[in-house]
């Protein structure tokens, strides 16, 4: 992988996880950062799960693939912020 495989990686998981963030109600606790890192990974297993089950790759957006992607990152922000958030509650508990 080059350097731009790398920053496009970068810029769609940025995308990707602020979508999946702004979609799920509620305050998330989570920083920027988590949010890259669980939209890149949500992009790479959305993409992966899409083409298993059967999507084509279109020139332009692939919308299908990006409903994918999008809800995967809704649940990873869910899962971080509530791990975050119990984490938290049992440091305040000690």
């Amino acid at each position: 992988m080059n350097i731009t495989g790398i920053i496009t990686a970068i810029v769609i998981g940025a995308i990707i996880g602020a979508l999946g963030r702004l979609l799920l109600p509620g305050r998330q606790p989570i920083g920027v950062i988590m949010t890259v890192v669980v939209g890149i990974a949500a992009a790479l297993i959305g993409t992966a799960i899409a083409q298993s089950v059967g999507v084509d790759t279109t020139a332009g957006i692939d919308w299908i693939e990006l409903v994918f992607q999008v809800g995967l990152a809704m649940i990873g922000v869910a899962a971080v912020a509530a791990f975050r958030a119990r984490r938290k509650h049992r440091d305040v508990e000690r």
